[in-house]
């Protein structure tokens, strides 16, 4: 039995705490907030812009409930601390569990800069624990079926790829996410997912050319990326939530192979994945496995499981992701293409 202990009860705490639930030989043991910590364990009035609004509650009885992180850290049953506190908080808190021996998940963005992203890299190279950084898509099944189709050539090269993620601004965590300063905006906190996935298909960019804008939280809130990639396919992405209230959140993308094209579109539900090949009808894709927050924790704990580090995504990957959208959003300060 793996005992997690979830530091940091907002909407992606809770989200976590959902799909823990949902993974075999694993516990939650300790619940951490500074601010939010519900007494009787009641999550149901937290929600968020993906997910389920199935309410939460906790039977106290069995979990440790504290405002210090540190009495997690001294409690040796506890053996996974999830961090899933506002960006600022990671690279202290990752490198202070790593250091206490403790395995560490970190919800993304894995730091609020590169160097802080390093920093964490680095402890996590020489730590007894296991580290590994939130980056869902990696795992969400839509997504981890098209990276599939690629390794495997099912259609050929991919001769483009196109991502999109947009939505309004996050009606949770308003304080963090609208200071620029603490959350790096759309751009870091929301686009990072596509550029994370962009380098998990076609590798480290060689280069990228930005443009955006702010208007929200004094950060980069809207983003279109094109990237040069080691392949030479023409891949772009386009992230922020400066989308006027009542546009629902929506996260896209459209894969050009040799010969098909395949398409995935939150909106459309149950159809939200299509296959255009040649030669053949149209068709839905239907992918099995519940959602990335359930793979990716998955993902984890069978590492920690068989004492094996996580390979689909490591402490560098979240590393190499801070340091991609810092040359994005250097790229739209200064109009000009930014080698990596």
């Amino acid at each position: 039995m793996i005992n997690v202990g979830i530091v940091g009860l907002g909407f992606m705490g809770v989200t976590h705490i959902k799909a823990y639930r949902k993974i075999q030989g694993v516990r939650i043991a300790g619940i951490c907030d500074a601010v939010r910590l519900p007494v009787d364990g009641d999550f149901s009035k937290i929600s968020g812009n993906i997910g389920d609004s199935d309410p939460v509650k906790l039977d106290m009885s069995q979990v440790k409930a504290t405002k210090n992180m540190d009495d997690l850290l001294k409690d040796p049953s506890i053996d996974l601390i999830d961090l899933c506190v506002p960006t600022l908080a990671h690279a202290k808190l990752a490198v202070t569990a790593l250091k206490a021996g403790k395995h560490v998940m970190c919800e993304k963005p894995m730091a609020r800069n590169a160097t802080q992203a390093r920093e964490i890299a680095d402890a996590a190279a020489s730590a007894k624990g296991f580290f590994m950084p939130g980056m869902c898509l990696r795992f969400w099944p839509e997504w981890a079926w098209v990276k599939k189709a690629m390794d495997n050539k099912a259609y050929g090269r991919v001769l483009a790829a196109r991502f999109r993620r947009v939505g309004t601004v996050p009606t949770w965590g308003k304080e963090h996410f609208l200071d620029g300063t603490k959350s790096g905006g759309a751009l870091l906190d929301l686009h990072i997912h596509d550029t994370d996935f962009v380098q998990f298909c076609f590798g480290r960019p060689k280069a990228v050319f930005s443009t955006g804008f702010t208007l929200l939280s004094g950060a980069i809130d809207h983003v279109v990326t094109q990237y040069q990639v080691e392949s030479g396919a023409c891949v772009s992405a386009e992230g922020g939530w400066v989308m006027t209230d009542g546009f629902s959140f929506n996260m896209a993308y459209t894969f050009i192979f040799e010969n098909a094209t395949v398409d995935y579109d939150l909106t459309r539900g149950a159809d939200a994945l299509r296959l255009f090949e040649k030669g053949q009808s149209p068709r839905t894709i239907k992918c099995e496995g519940g959602d990335g927050y359930i793979g990716e924790l998955s993902h984890m704990v069978e590492c920690i499981n068989t004492k094996r580090p996580p390979s689909i995504v490591t402490a560098r990957d979240g590393q190499s992701a801070v340091e991609i959208c810092e040359a994005e959003e250097k790229s739209i300060k200064t109009g000009k293409l930014v080698r990596l």
